[in-house]
């Protein structure tokens, strides 16, 4: 799902075109003690949580609800990071509009933004993280 939804913001997504790479490349930078000069994003798994199961004839079925983070990363040369803020307001607006509503092809449910929130202002640059989430189901024999 992560090179899925990497896949689909470098498609949709104009100022981050060639920019968005999944966790792995994030354990590089964080190895190098880096982050990116221009604006480039980072899509991170956040876990899931399970529901309520159902056990038909013969068929376990359950839904759960998978969530994923997509983080922001932007230069910030004011301390209060202000000028970040405002310009990355247009790029989390982008980000969240071409997520929601889509889903990667082999799930179920679409995805829904969650909650966004700024992670970290150090260094000159201004992290900050978008939580989507979304249903599936698995189902199997019992």
């Amino acid at each position: 799902m992560l090179d899925a939804v990497t896949t689909r913001l470098n498609a949709q997504v104009a100022d981050l075109q060639g920019r968005v790479e999944t966790v792995a490349h994030l354990a590089d930078l964080m190895r190098s003690g880096r982050l990116p000069e221009n604006a480039s994003a980072i899509v991170v798994p956040l876990g899931f949580k399970g529901g309520k199961p159902a056990d038909a004839t013969g068929v376990f079925s359950q839904p759960f609800n998978e969530a994923l983070g997509v983080l922001l990363i932007a230069t910030a040369h004011d301390k209060a990071g202000q000028k970040a803020l405002k310009r990355i307001n247009p790029l989390i607006r982008e980000v969240v509009k071409a997520l929601i509503g889509w889903a990667p092809e082999d799930v179920s449910g679409v995805f829904q933004a969650d909650r966004g929130k700024l992670v970290s202002l150090h260094q000159g640059r201004l992290v900050y993280q978008i939580d989507f989430s979304i249903i599936d189901h698995v189902r199997t024999p019992s």
